[in-house]
């Protein structure tokens, strides 16, 4: 005899088409789907097929979050501020019983809404039927993730109300919020505690700097970010240099030689990759740059793949002891977790289509969320290279000056923490 859970999923399935469609993969590699009920105007997600919550989109039921205007005679009339269609969390469904959704769950189903609505700054949602309603408002206004329309009342603070539209902010979740305490569905597989900040020095030949001490390396081949790209259906990965093949074994086919060493040494022979980098030469003195590079503290070198195939190379430094840092801006230093990136997009394959865009803005998106005391990613491109500059000016970093190293002219282009956050362009 069939349980009472059993009935409840085939009553379910009897009330949805049977077409799904892919809305994310997580990080943990768990699918996410929609699927439209037969029947009536509502869609299904389901993670890994099975169903977490149903959804309706309230189209006479528009909300602008004018914060602003609040307490002012605009407030509730702007016309500038866009204004966003009501989502309804599990409406009233013939045949499907009112459940409860996971704090892990309810997650998932913000980064469904902010992938399928990534235009939208908000998203306003209606949570009073869930079971849990008061568990999910505490865990949305605790964490940041949404927020309810401010109170008039001065010296008042919003206390979790089911009742009331929450607005999911986008901002706050590309931020990480409502993960750490809460589950590990993170695009950081490993996240670190922040590092405590005590004085540091460097001194080489083109660098003298005090500047904190710099978190320990991570482990050869350790995955350090990873994220599902809606726009082109991949899954992007940054994976620590793994310059002896210890978490991938070397094969023959490569020489020998690590699969990350190996394209290294193939890219750099490139002579599309030679002419921006300068670094032809032997495997051997590839080998040696690269351990240069993994042995100098305020370097990662990284190789970024899609679906496992490896596409670049990037270095990540910290501005305050890097050879850049004398050349910012007059009364704008680098500050003390401040990062630069250098990058190389090895595979010809993977050009075009938009992939620069997704990629570059997936590195800043990994190293804002490593350190929160990160505020600004630099970049200083060749003035000649025409490619990087578009790339970034596409991923909205800012020119903020041109200069010159001893070996080359360069334009200092800039990501603050802020911007990045506000326009969330992450698909």
């Amino acid at each position: 005899m069939a349980s009472v859970a059993e009935r409840r999923l085939g009553a379910v399935s009897n009330h949805i088409s049977g077409q799904s469609d892919l809305v994310i993969v997580l990080p943990d590699g768990a699918r996410v789907t929609k699927a439209r009920h037969a029947d009536v105007d509502a869609t299904q997600l389901l993670l890994d097929g099975k169903r977490i919550v149903d959804f309706r989109i309230i189209s006479d039921k528009t909300f602008a979050y004018d914060l602003s205007a609040i307490s002012t005679r605009y407030e509730s009339a702007t016309t500038h501020v866009p204004k966003y269609k009501l989502v309804q969390i599990n409406p009233s469904v013939p045949g499907v019983a009112a459940t409860s959704c996971t704090i892990p769950d309810f997650w998932t189903v913000i980064y469904a809404f902010f992938t399928l609505y990534h235009e939208q700054e908000y998203v306003p949602i209606s949570i009073s039927t869930l079971q849990n309603a008061p568990e999910i408002s505490n865990y949305l206004i605790t964490t940041g993730l949404g927020r309810l329309y401010p109170s008039k009342r001065l010296n008042h603070q919003d206390l979790p109300d089911v009742d009331r539209e929450h607005y999911l902010d986008r901002s706050a979740f590309w931020q990480g919020g409502g993960i750490a305490g809460y589950h590990d569905r993170f695009w950081i597989p490993n996240p670190r505690p922040v590092y405590p900040q005590v004085m540091g020095f460097t001194r080489k030949e083109n660098v003298i700097a005090k500047h904190p001490v710099r978190p320990p390396k991570p482990q050869p081949g350790e995955v350090l970010y990873r994220r599902w790209c809606s726009a082109v259906g991949q899954m992007l990965e940054l994976t620590y240099f793994d310059i002896d093949g210890v978490s991938d074994p070397p094969q023959e086919s490569q020489g020998g030689v690590s699969r990350h060493m190996a394209a290294f040494h193939r890219w750099h022979n490139d002579e599309r990759v030679n002419s921006a980098w300068g670094e032809k030469g032997g495997l051997e003195t590839h080998r040696d740059y690269v351990r240069g590079v993994l042995a100098d503290p305020h370097c990662l070198p990284c190789m970024f793949s899609w679906d496992g195939d490896l596409m670049g190379y990037v270095e990540v430094v910290f501005s305050k002891e890097d050879h850049s840092a004398p050349y910012f801006p007059f009364n704008d230093p680098p500050g003390e977790w401040d990062r630069g990136i250098h990058v190389l997009a090895g595979e010809t394959k993977y050009l075009g289509n938009g992939r620069s865009d997704i990629w570059i803005r997936s590195l800043v998106h990994f190293i804002f969320l490593a350190d929160s005391r990160t505020n600004r990613v630099v970049g200083e491109p060749d003035n000649r290279n025409h490619a990087i500059l578009k790339v970034a000016h596409t991923a909205e970093f800012y020119q903020s000056l041109i200069f010159d190293f001893p070996y080359k002219r360069s334009v200092m282009v800039l990501q603050t923490r802020d911007k990045f956050f506000t326009l969330c362009r992450l698909r």
